[in-house]
């Protein structure tokens, strides 16, 4: 996506282009593995590789060829090994599924039929709506893929356009940390995507007033540095800065370190995929679970910000008289689509950059990175905004409110089509392995008031 065109346009063929890309994204991030890494160990947050792929192609067949077009299947019993909502987690290793062959050969049939249909004369809106969709879903799954092959310590994988594994990023702007909070301004603000978005997920429908509180957020994620002296403080051991909780699941996990931390020789170290490196001190702490960056918060003084202050202090502005703006933009730099000098997104530099790069991509309070290089945690629930729209696919949130933690912003494998500023992300608040950090809000300062509680 190139120049300053407004992302939220998507003509018919850049959709097909899409397609074709997406899919070809699956069968690279398998590539170079054996099939018996493409089945893998049983493991409860992760699939088997090769079911995974065929997974996130059955969901394009059957979205986009056999329902919007009433297409027969390609595979007649590709409902019985491949719909996740069927299927139990645990059985997914027993299945018989096609061989890996069979499988990438699917992968390209399904992708070319997408990509032919929508350039034929009758190709609807609504085709287009549901095929977006459905290469949004292809984008979710292919991060996913991603830090499995961390979880499992799999080589960090060859990808066209992408660092070289290993390779020091050079990321555009400050190396190292960058210290401070933004003051953000109290009044309405206005959350959730407006109704003039071309494609949105059901769970940032739709655009509604919050009441916010005066408050102060980090500028920055919180770096590795910062984290370690948290883990070197004994912060894993000490009961008082953990919710009941998060001390049950670090003590039923035995954590006393980030998941992927050891000690070496020379101080700490981290497992990049299947490589032991030095720890990078300014780079955001990843693969936190937010029972831990709730605990580094007690322990700092600190909060985790809701989800309104996020959303907020990433695309709000200021109104010119000292409080928020009705208006907001897109994204933290504004309306257009992201390009290298904003976010570090794409699987660019094939993990993270500094806290303090990518100043182009600065919010209107000067928070950096709210978009790009880790997801981040917030203090609030993943719950249905007021008026709930559900989607055509009924278990992409519906059965996920109440239970999980909202994140927000994106990770540097998130899809840089796939980003904007309402976006939410919804992960367990065990859960590690995903490209997660976190940055802290003032602890002094007032959190959401009047509405904004119920909304976030």
């Amino acid at each position: 996506m190139g120049g300053t065109k407004d992302a939220r346009s998507s003509t018919a063929e850049e959709l097909a282009g899409w397609v074709r890309d997406a899919s070809s994204r699956l069968a690279e991030l398998v590539a170079d593995l054996s099939d018996e890494q493409l089945i893998g160990p049983k493991i409860p947050t992760i699939n088997p590789l090769i079911w995974e792929i065929g997974h996130i192609t059955w969901f394009m067949e059957t979205f986009v060829l056999r329902r919007a077009l009433a297409e027969p299947p390609i595979f007649d019993h590709a409902d019985a090994i491949w719909d996740s909502g069927t299927i139990p987690h645990d059985t997914r290793w027993s299945l018989v599924l096609p061989s890996r062959k069979e499988t990438l050969a699917y992968i390209d049939e399904v992708a070319e039929r997408v990509a032919d249909r929508l350039g034929r004369p009758e190709s609807t809106a609504q085709l287009r709506y549901i095929t977006r969709y459905a290469v949004h879903h292809h984008d979710m799954h292919t991060e996913a893929l991603t830090y499995t092959r961390q979880t499992l310590g799999y080589p960090a994988p060859t990808l066209p356009g992408a660092a070289v594994p290993g390779e020091v990023p050079d990321a555009p702007g400050e190396d190292g940390p960058l210290a401070g909070d933004a003051p953000i301004p109290g009044g309405r603000f206005l959350l959730g995507a407006d109704r003039d978005e071309e494609f949105v997920h059901d769970n940032e429908k739709w655009v509604h007033p919050v009441d916010l509180a005066p408050f102060a957020l980090a500028r920055a994620a919180v770096p590795q540095a910062e984290y370690a002296a948290f883990v070197d403080d004994g912060g894993y051991r000490r009961r008082e800065v953990w919710g009941d909780d998060g001390w049950a699941w670090r003590r039923g996990a035995d954590a006393d370190t980030p998941v992927y931390w050891r000690h070496g020789a020379n101080g700490w170290e981290r497992r990049d995929f299947d490589r032991w490196v030095p720890l990078e001190p300014h780079r955001p702490v990843s693969h936190v679970s937010w029972y831990e960056a709730e605990a580094y918060c007690r322990w700092a003084g600190r909060r985790l910000p809701t989800e309104a202050e996020w959303e907020a202090a990433a695309i709000g502005q200021p109104d010119g008289s000292g409080g928020l703006s009705p208006r907001k933009r897109r994204l933290p730099w504004g309306a257009g689509a992201p390009e290298a000098e904003h976010a570090n997104l794409d699987w660019r530099h094939l993990g993270t950059a500094d806290v303090g790069a990518y100043p182009a991509g600065d919010s209107a309070f000067g928070c950096r990175q709210m978009v790009g290089n880790v997801w981040e945690w917030t203090a609030s629930t993943f719950e249905p905004y007021p008026n709930f729209e559900q989607d055509p696919y009924r278990d992409n949130s519906w059965p996920w409110f109440g239970s999980r933690k909202v994140l927000r912003g994106g990770a540097w494998a998130t899809r840089s089509r796939f980003i904007r500023g309402t976006l939410r992300n919804y992960f367990t608040p065990d859960r590690r392995d995903v490209l997660a950090g976190f940055r802290t809000a003032a602890a002094g300062s007032a959190g959401s008031a009047g509405s904004a509680d119920s909304a976030s």
